[in-house]
């Protein structure tokens, strides 16, 4: 018994020790963001909050156009979240419940983009969205996005174990045809995928910031991250301003977990034990 409980204490040990090592960053950056860059740059360190919070923000307001390019980061990432959760569980579901031609073959394919950089693709990329007119408007932002590999067999592997073949069959003969069967029965039973799916894609574009750089020329449309690197200067960085503007454009982030953080959490633990 002695042993079982030795082996308790340790292993909550380990876990109180793990948050601490993740969570120091982000307390780091609440106290630069409530510090002056001198008190930044002070040695020892200061790791005590201060009070120029108040006023770092105001100067973050004052350089950037912050809530603009909110506005155009949430248009982005909402939209491209929506549209990657129903062009992937489509396909998705598609690659799993369905016997067609070549099926694996192109299944094959799809996983081997995942192992391009992303960087190969910046340059056609580009030249694709200076054909269609799309260079610096958000829809060169949103469209590339609105499907991705990783999406499709993060939710196949799920709708392959999640969904038994005799309740596709059972709609069938209910007269339920192919996108009646993927609405009424996929769907609601992938919830918890389709949480994870969801916050991970929006997590990923909120935060992308090479693609915005260089296809949006439009400054009313530059998204927050781009907008954020601005406060870098060439003749010095005022890191308070700087830690000010990321711990502002993590707030977003911090709601939305919070909100669907049981989802993403059970849709990811699933996925393990089933995956």
């Amino acid at each position: 018994m002695m042993r079982y409980r030795l082996r308790g204490i340790a292993l909550h040990a380990a876990l109180v020790l793990a948050l601490l090592v993740f969570m120091f960053p982000f307390v780091w950056t609440i106290i630069m963001a409530s510090n002056t860059t001198a008190d930044i740059y002070r040695f020892p360190p200061k790791f005590t909050f201060g009070g120029h919070f108040g006023d770092n923000v105001r100067h973050v307001l004052d350089n950037v156009a912050f809530f603009q390019s909110m506005a155009n980061t949430a248009t982005v990432a909402i939209s491209t979240t929506l549209l990657v959760l129903f062009f992937d569980s489509l396909a998705a579901f598609t690659f799993a419940k369905f016997r067609f031609p070549g099926r694996n073959a192109l299944f094959v394919v799809l996983l081997a983009t995942m192992l391009l950089p992303a960087q190969l693709a910046a340059v056609p990329q580009f030249q694709t969205m200076a054909l269609l007119g799309w260079v610096g408007s958000l829809k060169a932002l949103i469209i590339p996005g609105a499907a991705n590999a990783f999406g499709i067999f993060w939710m196949r592997q799920y709708f392959q174990n999640s969904i038994h073949d005799e309740l596709i069959e059972a709609a069938t003969l209910d007269g339920c045809g192919f996108f009646g069967t993927y609405w009424h029965v996929a769907l609601p039973s992938a919830r918890p995928a389709l949480a994870f799916l969801g916050i991970f894609t929006f997590v990923g574009s909120w935060n992308d910031y090479m693609w915005p750089l260089i296809v949006l020329t439009n400054p009313d449309h530059v998204t927050l991250q781009v907008a954020l690197s601005t406060l870098n200067r060439s003749h010095g960085v005022d890191y308070s301003m700087v830690m000010t503007g990321a711990l502002m454009a993590m707030v977003p982030l911090v709601i939305i977990f919070g909100i669907f953080a049981r989802q993403f959490i059970k849709g990811a633990t699933e996925g393990a034990v089933r995956g």
